[in-house]
């Protein structure tokens, strides 16, 4: 997906990294809502889901939807996301999140969009953030329309 951003930057997106819990996943589970979207943005994403997997539903939830689940121990979150995106080139990277572990990830990421959902967001990574949504619906959906990105960073 390429978006010229007028004043700012174009972005050529190739890939979507996408936190679990907190982010695409409320208390372990995927909405249907959410599982269409991400299907939708699987014809344009090489889409990835990183988790340390609180729950322990990651895998499951997401067997239906084209995704590829990276999970990994607790103690490293933030170490082994900034390791994925360093191998994915992050400069083709959209990355959604909301939590502490997600700031590296969203430092290297061409486009990070923050989702302070149902279970919240820390505050310093809306420092980090290009874009912020109330909801991982309204994030995906900028994604299925991104004349929304760039009416959000337009210079």
């Amino acid at each position: 997906m390429t978006i010229n951003i007028p004043g700012y930057k174009e972005l050529n997106l190739t890939t979507l990294l996408l936190d679990y819990n907190g982010t695409i996943a409320t208390d372990g589970s995927i909405s249907e809502t959410v599982k269409h979207r991400l299907y939708n943005l699987s014809k344009d994403f090489d889409i990835y889901v990183l988790t340390a997997d609180t729950h322990g539903t990651a895998c499951k939830q997401c067997e239906d939807i084209p995704v590829t689940v990276h999970t990994f121990p607790v103690g490293n979150a933030a170490d082994y996301k900034e390791e994925i995106i360093n191998k994915l080139n992050g400069e083709k990277c959209v990355a959604l999140g909301n939590g502490r572990n997600d700031i590296k990830m969203f430092r290297k990421a061409a486009l990070s969009i923050a989702i302070m959902d149902t279970e919240g967001m820390c505050a310093e990574l809306l420092f980090e953030s290009d874009i912020c949504v109330t909801s991982i619906e309204d994030g995906l959906d900028l994604l299925l329309n991104p004349k929304r990105i760039i009416a959000d960073l337009r210079g």
